[in-house]
C-alpha cells in the first residue's frame, strides 16, 4: 500500500504532504502513491473502552476482534481499555488494529459490581489486587469506586479511605496510575482525597472537587453517551431501590453542568465511550460531538485526539518511521461535527478504510 495524504493537519493548521508505504510513514515521496486529500488528525482516542468485554463478561477472540475493528473503522486508533476480564494482548500482534493501553481488570468487591467483570476481592486484599492488575496492565489500574449497596439501597463507596489511600500509593510506587469508576458524591470525594489520578463518569463532582482536580491535573473522562443511560439504570433498580433510582436521575440531570464547570476550571478532560458493557463499539465520533455541545468543537476534538494522545504518551503528529495512524475528513471537523461519525479515510498501519461519499 502506497498513499500520499495531503491536506491540513490538526491541530497545527499546517498544510502537509505525507507518504505512507506498507503501513509506515516515510519522509520522502513514494512513487505510484494514491493521493488522499482532506483534514487530517493523528488517530482518534477512546479513553474509556472495553475491548474483550460485553454485558456478560469476557468474549471470545472473534468478538474481541470485531470490537477492535469497529473502533478502528470509526477512527479510534488508540484505546485506553478501562478494565477487561479478557487477555487481549494477542491483538498487539495485529498492526491493522488500534493500539491498546490496558488497565488490567476492574477491581471491585464481591456482589458490588457487574457479574463476571471484575477481580472481586475483600477490602483487606486491595493492595494485593492493585499489584496484580498493575502487572496485567500498561501503566493503569481501574478501581470501582462506588456501586449500589443493597442494604443501604443507594450508591455507596466500596473501599475504606485508608485502604484506598494505601492501594493508590502502592500503585504509584510501581509507576502506575489509578483511575476510578465513580457515580456518586461520597466516593468521588474520598478517592480524590486518596490520590487517584483519574475519574471515570464523575457525575458526583462538586465545584470544590473540580478545583482540586484542576490543580492536581486529575483527568476526567465524562462518558457522555453512557451517562445518557442513567434513566434506564434507574428504572431497572427502582422497584427494589427507589432511593438509588432517584439519585441516579439527579446525577444524570446535573452531568452537563458538571462537565461545563470542569472545562471552565481547566480539568484535563478526555473522550471515552464506555463501549463493551452496555454500549456498542465504534461511537467515538458521536462521543466527541456530544462533548462539543458543552465545550465547543475545538476542545472536544482535542479531548478525543491530539490532547488525549499526549496524555497517554503517544505522539500527536505523524513521524517518519512510525506506524501510520491517520484519520482524514472531507471537511474541517471543528466546523462540521457531522463528519466525526463518518471519516472519509482511516489509515491504521497496513489497513486503509475508505468511505466514498
Amino acid at each position: 500500500m502506497r498513499l500520499h495524504v495531503s491536506g491540513t493537519l490538526l491541530p497545527y493548521q499546517e498544510s502537509v504532504d505525507l507518504w505512507v508505504v506498507d503501513g509506515r510513514v516515510v519522509d520522502a515521496p513514494a512513487a505510484g502513491a494514491e493521493t488522499i486529500t482532506g483534514w487530517i488528525t493523528t488517530g482518534l482516542v477512546d479513553a474509556h473502552c472495553h475491548v474483550g468485554l460485553d454485558a456478560g463478561g469476557a468474549v471470545d477472540r472473534a468478538t474481541a476482534e470485531a470490537q477492535a475493528l469497529a473502533d478502528r473503522d470509526a477512527g479510534a486508533l488508540l484505546i485506553r481499555d478501562a478494565g477487561s476480564p479478557s487477555d487481549t494482548r494477542w491483538l498487539d500482534d495485529r498492526d491493522d488494529l488500534p493500539r491498546i493501553v490496558r488497565a488490567g481488570r476492574h477491581i471491585a468487591r464481591p456482589k458490588r459490581y457487574l457479574r463476571h467483570f471484575a477481580d472481586e476481592i475483600d477490602p483487606a486484599d486491595l493492595v494485593a489486587a492493585v499489584e496484580r492488575q498493575a502487572a496485567a496492565g500498561d501503566g493503569w489500574v481501574k478501581l470501582v469506586g462506588d456501586w449500589i449497596d443493597r442494604d443501604l439501597g443507594d450508591l455507596a463507596p466500596l473501599w475504606p479511605v485508608d485502604l484506598a489511600t494505601a492501594a493508590i500509593a502502592r500503585a504509584h510506587e510501581l509507576g502506575v496510575r489509578v483511575t476510578a469508576h465513580v457515580f456518586g458524591e461520597q466516593a468521588t470525594e474520598e478517592l480524590i482525597g486518596a490520590g487517584v489520578d483519574g475519574i471515570e463518569h464523575g457525575t458526583g463532582l462538586s465545584d470544590e472537587l473540580i478545583a482540586v482536580m484542576a490543580e492536581r491535573r486529575i483527568a476526567l473522562v465524562p462518558t457522555v453517551i453512557q451517562v445518557g443511560l442513567f434513566d434506564r439504570f434507574a428504572a431497572q433498580g427502582e422497584p427494589k431501590f427507589p432511593a438509588y433510582a432517584k439519585h441516579m436521575r439527579a446525577l444524570q440531570r446535573r452531568h452537563r453542568a458538571v462537565q461545563s464547570a470542569a472545562w471552565d476550571a481547566g480539568v484535563p478532560i478526555y473522550a471515552g465511550t464506555d463501549a463493551g458493557g452496555y454500549q456498542p463499539h465504534g461511537l467515538i465520533g458521536t462521543e466527541i460531538a456530544r462533548m462539543a455541545e458543552v465545550c465547543g468543537p475545538e476542545r472536544a476534538l482535542a479531548a478525543g485526539s491530539w490532547a488525549a494522545r499526549r496524555w497517554l504518551g503517544h505522539s500527536d503528529r505523524p513521524e517518519p518511521g512510525a506506524r501510520a495512524e491517520l484519520v482524514v475528513y472531507p471537511s474541517d471537523p471543528r466546523a462540521d461535527l457531522g463528519v466525526l461519525t463518518g471519516p472519509r479515510h482511516v489509515i491504521a498501519g497496513p489497513a486503509h478504510r475508505f468511505v466514498d461519499g
